[in-house]
C-alpha cells in the first residue's frame, strides 16, 4: 500500500515572531484546503522565550533579563509552560482532526506524533522512551514556569531525563503541535530569564532541574551536529508516522501572507495579554 506524502517545509532560521507566524499559516492553509499534512523543522535567531498561551507573563517570566540577553518573547498559539528556543531544533507538525491516524484524544494525539520523535532519537542511536506518568494528575504537580521541569503523557525522555517538549493546539479543525528538542542546555541562562522571590529560591529552582533535562549533545558525549539531527528526525517521522515526506518551498505570496500575520507576534497585545 503506498504511503501518504506530506508536505516537508525546512524553513531555517528566523525570528520568534515569523516562525510562530509561519506554524499559524499553515494551519490556516491546512484548514482551507490549500495544502495536505507538513512536517516543518525550524531554528530560531535570535533566541527566543516562547510562553505558552494561557500562561502569565507578569510576575512569572523576567523579561527585562530576556530582552538584555537579546532574546525575543513570544506567545505561542500552543499551551504549556514558558520554553527558551536556543541551540535546538523545533518541528511542528500540522495535521487535520479527522485525519484517520489522528486519534480524537490530545494525549492520544501526542502519543502517534511522538511516535516520529521516537524514531528520531532511535536514527541518533540514542535509547528513548515515551513517558508514562503513574497518574495524570502529577502532570502539572509542580509550581514552575519552566517548560523542561517535568514530562507530560507521551513526550521524549532519555534515561528518566525529558529530551524534548511538545505543546499542541486545534484551531479551524487542524492539530498544531509543535517542540523543542534541545541540542544543548544552558541552565544558568534558562533560568536567568525567571522571575523569583531571592536569589536562594532561584537557586533552590535550578538545582532541583539538574537532572531532569537531558540535550543530544549530553546524552551523545559529543557535539551535535544540525544536519545529522535533521537528517535523523527526518527519517524518524517517516518511518513514525507511516509517511513519505516532499520538501516544500513557500511561495512568494505565502511568504507575503506569513509577515502579515506575524504582526500579531510582534504586538504586546498578543504576548503580553496575560
Amino acid at each position: 500500500m503506498e504511503k501518504e506524502t506530506w508536505l516537508f517545509i525546512d524553513s531555517g532560521v528566523h525570528t520568534p515572531s515569523f516562525n510562530m507566524a509561519l506554524d499559524e499559516a499553515l494551519l490556516n492553509w491546512h484548514s482551507k484546503g490549500l495544502i495536505p499534512p507538513v512536517l516543518r523543522f525550524y531554528e530560531w535567531q535570535p533566541a527566543g522565550m516562547s510562553v505558552g498561551y494561557f500562561q502569565k507573563v507578569h510576575g512569572r517570566i523576567d523579561v527585562e533579563a530576556v530582552h538584555s540577553k537579546g532574546f525575543q518573547l513570544v506567545r505561542r498559539l500552543t499551551g504549556g509552560r514558558a520554553v527558551l528556543h536556543d541551540q535546538e531544533l523545533t518541528y511542528s507538525v500540522i495535521v487535520g482532526e479527522q485525519h484517520p491516524k489522528m486519534p480524537k484524544t490530545v494525549t492520544e494525539a501526542y502519543r502517534v506524533i511522538s511516535q516520529g520523535l521516537l524514531e528520531g532519537f532511535r536514527e541518533l542511536g540514542i535509547d528513548a522512551d515515551l513517558a508514562v506518568p503513574d497518574k495524570e494528575k502529577i502532570i502539572g504537580k509542580t509550581n514552575s514556569a519552566v517548560c523542561f521541569d517535568e514530562s507530560s503523557w507521551y513526550e521524549l525522555i532519555v534515561g528518566g531525563r525529558k529530551s524534548a517538549g511538545s505543546s499542541q493546539c486545534r484551531q479551524k479543525g487542524v492539530i498544531l503541535q509543535h517542540g523543542s528538542i534541545p541540542l544543548e542546555i544552558d541552565e544558568e541562562t534558562l533560568f536567568d530569564c525567571f522571575l523569583y522571590p531571592n536569589e536562594r529560591v532561584k537557586e533552590r529552582a535550578r538545582k532541583a532541574f539538574q537532572g531532569k533535562a537531558a540535550s543530544i549533545t549530553e546524552i551523545t558525549g559529543r557535539k551535535a551536529d544540525i544536519q545529522e539531527v535533521k537528517a535523523a528526525f527526518y527519517k524518524g517521522f517517516e518511518k513514525g508516522l507511516d509517511i513519505s515526506l516532499e520538501p516544500y518551498h513557500l511561495t512568494p505570496e505565502q511568504l507575503a501572507e506569513v509577515k502579515i500575520i506575524e504582526e500579531k507576534y510582534l504586538s504586546d497585545a498578543w504576548n503580553y495579554s496575560r
